[in-house]
C-alpha cells in the first residue's frame, strides 16, 4: 500500500482541524502506517515493494539452452502438477539426482552469493586429501582470518582435534573456524581456494568463483543454483560426505585440561528440514545437504531427498517472501512438486558430468536415456552414520538414500546406479506418504 500526500502536514494545519476530525485523521494515519509494513513483512508469501534485482538477460547454457534463459523453465506434460505459487527464490532448480534431468528451474545460472552452501565445494575438494584420523593442534594462525560474525562450532587455539571432528563442525554447525583449520592443514586458505576453483571447473560448475573457502561474504564470490546442485551431486558420491551431511546431532570436543577427561558438547545440524528447528516441519526422506545465510547472499539451501525410489536434488537461493524459514519451506514445496511431477514433465536440461568423466558407449552417460534404466553395478552399501558421532540421532543413516540412486564414480566411469536398495532403517525413519 502506498500513501500519496499532496501537501505537508504541519502543526498549523492540524490546529485548524476540529477535535473530532483530528481524532479520526490521526487514527487513520496510525492505521495506515502500521498496516503498510505489516503487509510487506508478514508471512503472507508476498515479496515487499522494494525494487528487486533482475537476472541477466543471457546466462550460461551449460546443461541446456533453456537453463540460460531468465525466468521459470518447465515443460508440463499430461497430468503434471503446476509449480507451487509460493516461490520467491531469486534462483532455484529441481533435478533428478539419478539421471541428472533438470525437471524445472528458475534463473538456474544466475550468479549469486552462495553463503555456506559453498562449503559443499570445500568438502568435496578437501575430503579426499585429509585422513579423518589425523589429529591437529590448532594454532592462532589457523584462526586469524575467520570473518567477523562468522558461524562457529567452537574450535579453540592450542586444543587438538581430529579431522573427523572438524568435518562434523563444518557440516553440522557450518563452522567457519573448522573450515579455516582444515584449510591450514591443506596448505593454507589461498591454496584451498585455488584447489576449490580448480575442482569447480572440473565439475563444470563454471558460474562459481571462489574467494573464501567458507562462503563468507567476499567481493566477487558467486555461484548459482545449477552449480550448487552439480557440486552437491558430486559430493554425494563420497561416503564421508554423505555421512556428515546427513548426521543430525553429534558430540564435539570441548575444553581440554591436563589430567582430566576431555569435555564434549552436543552440536546439531543447522538444516531445519532435518531437525525441525524453529517450527519447520521435518521433510520425510531428507538426507542432507547444506544450508547457508549471510547478509549479501540471504538464505541459500541445497537438499537431497528420496520418495518411492526417486531421489531429487533441490536448490533455492535468496527467497524474499518474508515468510519465516522461507528457504526451507520453498525447498519442501519444490520437493513435493518434483516427486509429483516425475515422469510427467519433459526435462528442461541436465546436470552435466565432470570434464574427466568417462561417458563412452560402454556405460549410460548422465542425462542420457531419460526413460531407461542403467546397468551400473551396485557396490556394498555404506555404513550409516558418521563414525564416532555416537550421539547422532540416526537420520545420518539416510545417507544410504543418496547411495541408492545417485551416480557413482567407480574406476573412472560416471555410472548411473539404480540397484542399491534403501536399508529398512531408512524406510522406518522416513516413512513414505
Amino acid at each position: 500500500m502506498s500513501i500519496r500526500v499532496s501537501q505537508p502536514c504541519t502543526f498549523s494545519t492540524v490546529s485548524a482541524l476540529k477535535k473530532t476530525a483530528l481524532t479520526v485523521t490521526a487514527a487513520a494515519l496510525v492505521s495506515l502506517l502500521v498496516a503498510g509494513p505489516a503487509a510487506a513483512d508478514g508471512n503472507d508469501g508476498k515479496a515487499d515493494d522494494k525494487q528487486q534485482p533482475k537476472p541477466p538477460v543471457s546466462m550460461s547454457t551449460v546443461g541446456g539452452a533453456l537453463l540460460g534463459k531468465p525466468g521459470t523453465q518447465v515443460n508440463l506434460g499430461p497430468g503434471a502438477p503446476v509449480l507451487p505459487k509460493e516461490l520467491s527464490g531469486r534462483s532455484w532448480i529441481v533435478a533428478d539426482a539419478e539421471s541428472g534431468d533438470v525437471l524445472a528451474s528458475h534463473n538456474a545460472h544466475w550468479r549469486l552469493p552462495p553463503a555456506s552452501t559453498l562449503k559443499m565445494l570445500f568438502a568435496d575438494t578437501l575430503l579426499p586429501r585429509l585422513s579423518k584420523d589425523t589429529v591437529h593442534k590448532v594454532t592462532p594462525d589457523d584462526l586469524k582470518d575467520v570473518g567477523e560474525g562468522s558461524s562457529l562450532v567452537g574450535v579453540k587455539e592450542e586444543h587438538t582435534y581430529s579431522v573427523h571432528d572438524l568435518w562434523l563442525g563444518v557440516f553440522l554447525r557450518s563452522g567457519n573456524d573448522a573450515v579455516h583449520v582444515l584449510s591450514a592443514m591443506n596448505g593454507g586458505v589461498d591454496k584451498s581456494v585455488k584447489d576449490m576453483q580448480q575442482h569447480a571447473e572440473e565439475l563444470q560448475a563454471l558460474d562459481t568463483r571462489v574467494v573464501s573457502p567458507d562462503g563468507y561474504d567476499a567481493e566477487g564470490q558467486v555461484s548459482s543454483a545449477y552449480d550448487l546442485t552439480l557440486i552437491a551431486r558430486s559430493g554425494l558420491q563420497k561416503k564421508d560426505f554423505r555421512e556428515y551431511c546427513s548426521t543430525t546431532t553429534a558430540k564435539f570436543p570441548g575444553k581440554q585440561e591436563k589430567g582430566k577427561e576431555r569435555e564434549t558438547f552436543e552440536i546439531q545440524n543447522t538444516n531445519r528440514l532435518m531437525t525441525g528447528a524453529y517450527g519447520v516441519t521435518p521433510y520425510k526422506g531428507i538426507a542432507g545437504v547444506k544450508n547457508g545465510s549471510t547478509t549479501h547472499a540471504g538464505s541459500t539451501f541445497t537438499g537431497v531427498a528420496e520418495r518411492n525410489g526417486k531421489v531429487l536434488l533441490v536448490t533455492v537461493m535468496n527467497p524474499d517472501s518474508g515468510e519465516g524459514s522461507a528457504v526451507y519451506k520453498e525447498a519442501a514445496r519444490l520437493f513435493d512438486w518434483g516427486f509429483a511431477a516425475a515422469g510427467k514433465v519433459t526435462p528442461v536440461g541436465e546436470l552435466v558430468p565432470p570434464k574427466s568423466a568417462d561417458t563412452g558407449p560402454s556405460t549410460e552417460p548422465v542425462g542420457a536415456g531419460r526413460d531407461g534404466g542403467g546397468d551400473g553395478q551396485a557396490s556394498a552399501p555404506a555404513q550409516a552414520g558418521a563414525a564416532g558421532a555416537g550421539e547422532s540421532s540416526g537420520i545420518g543413516i539416510a545417507l544410504a538414500v543418496t547411495g541408492g540412486a545417485l551416480v557413482t564414480v567407480a574406476a573412472g566411469v560416471f555410472l548411473v546406479n539404480r540397484r542399491w536398495p534403501l536399508p529398512d532403517l531408512v524406510r522406518r525413519r522416513n516413512p513414505r506418504p
